[in-house]
């Protein structure tokens, strides 16, 4: 009689929802949508007209990995500093952004100072590299869950917060309901547009934003370009 196989470790991580399917909306007609919910919203879109290239000068729609190492520079910084030092950071590796083991590889103290890092963002770097070498974190599996998953995966990492994964599900994801409640743009762009007197807080920016579901991506890119500051 065969040994009965030894039962499986019992585990706490509760199992990853996958992301709804969704049907594609077209720019205009989400735009039109948008429009439509919101007159101060509609007076924007008006103001700002056609948006950019959301993908110009990102990683391609498959490097997550670059993706996440693109995040992490820009962090706490203008887009102009956070594209200068971005291309550095890339100009030392063949003018494309560096695989984890090129990053563990490089001497700490020389990539900090040929890319114009901070110490605690070269620390970031290697720790967002030491998490996809390891498995921790499984890059490929990030296309499949759900938001919220997506975002509970990556701020595991030391160095992603909040802001950076959601900017990893609006802009390397695209999903198309992404609200950046924590982003200081956003919150100085619904200050001015809706006259508030202080910059807003989580609760109110999801509030006054309610009307723009399924669409709060596309909503944010207009107020960032009404700021013409969208984050890189």
């Amino acid at each position: 009689m065969a040994p009965r196989k030894a039962a499986a470790p019992a585990t706490s991580k509760a199992p990853a929802r996958r992301a709804p399917a969704r049907r594609k909306v077209s720019l205009a007609r989400a735009t039109e949508q948008l429009r439509a919910s919101d007159p101060v919203l509609a007076r924007i879109i008006e103001a700002t007209g056609k948006l950019p290239n959301s993908r110009q000068g990102r990683p391609e729609q498959g490097d997550h990995y670059g993706a996440l190492v693109r995040a992490i520079v820009g962090q706490q910084l203008s887009v102009l500093a956070a594209r200068a030092i971005y291309g550095r950071l890339t100009a030392r590796f063949g003018d494309r952004p560096p695989t984890p083991r090129e990053i563990l590889a490089d001497d700490p103290e020389e990539l900090r100072a040929a890319a114009g890092l901070s110490h605690a963002k070269v620390g970031f770097l290697r720790s967002l590299a030491e998490h996809v070498i390891s498995g921790e974190l499984e890059l490929e599996r990030l296309d499949e869950l759900d938001d919220d998953d997506v975002i509970a995966e990556l701020v595991a990492v030391k160095g992603l917060g909040i802001w950076s994964a959601h900017m990893f599900l609006m802009f390397q994801l695209e999903r198309p309901d992404v609200l950046a409640v924590g982003d200081l743009g956003i919150r100085r762009a619904i200050e001015r547009a809706y006259g508030l007197k202080a910059l807003p807080q989580a609760g109110e920016i999801e509030q006054i934003a309610e009307p723009w579901r399924p669409h709060r991506t596309l909503a944010c890119r207009y107020l960032w370009r009404s700021l013409q500051n969208e984050p890189t």
